[in-house]
């Protein structure tokens, strides 16, 4: 493996001083977790977006979230056919080993990966389409919802709505998996969609009643 370098000297330095300060003063608690073992009470299904900070939104600490991010906050369907899924390896791991309480799914503003997906869906964007793309492959994922905002005439609006599909469109794959419908069919487990604006510091939830999403 000749390719690896050392880290940038500006990652050692946060390195050095969060081993001295925030590992130091909580030591105890860290030794803990790793004897222990994790028992998380949620997943978390985020973004890869750097912007998307789920620890700090919630005020969580180590070990109460298992969190997992990729393109665009989105689960696949179940389908169990030998390739490499790494979305859904997190899911049952989660959900099986685990034994969370709570499954999340946070979608965000100006999500580059579901405005990919729009501008691929209005032929904007070639390089999606490219059947080497990995990022357009993952996000045709989405690629069925849009047809519930086409007639969006707002480009902003346009763009929010098809994050928020994203989001739902987690949610309605995750009862796709056999594990998953039982124990939410069973009250084991609850599915909980939001969204948040990163500018404003917003959060809203998917409303099952309404249909709609509405602030916390």
């Amino acid at each position: 493996m000749d390719h690896a370098k050392p880290l940038p000297a500006y990652l050692l330095t946060r390195y050095h001083g969060w081993k001295a300060t925030g590992y130091a003063d909580n030591k105890s608690w860290y030794r803990r977790l790793a004897t222990e073992g994790q028992r998380p009470r949620a997943m978390v299904i985020s973004c890869c977006d750097s912007r998307v900070h789920v620890t700090s939104i919630f005020g969580a600490d180590q070990g109460e979230f298992f969190i997992h991010r990729n393109i665009a906050n989105l689960v696949p369907p179940c389908e169990p056919d030998g390739q490499h899924h790494g979305t859904s390896a997190a899911v049952e791991y989660a959900v099986r080993v685990l034994n969370v309480a709570h499954l999340i799914v946070l979608g965000h503003s100006s999500c580059g990966g579901a405005k990919g997906c729009l501008e691929m869906c209005k032929g904007n964007a070639p390089e999606l389409e490219a059947k080497d793309s990995f990022v357009g492959r993952w996000v045709d994922i989405l690629r069925p919802k849009y047809g519930e905002v086409a007639d969006i005439e707002d480009e902003q609006e346009q763009e929010r709505q098809f994050e928020k599909h994203a989001v739902m469109t987690s949610l309605e794959n995750l009862m796709t998996f056999p594990w998953v419908n039982e124990k939410v069919t069973n009250g084991e487990l609850s599915l909980h969609g939001l969204w948040t604006d990163i500018g404003e510091g917003g959060l809203e939830y998917f409303c099952p009643e309404t249909g709609k999403f509405q602030p916390v």
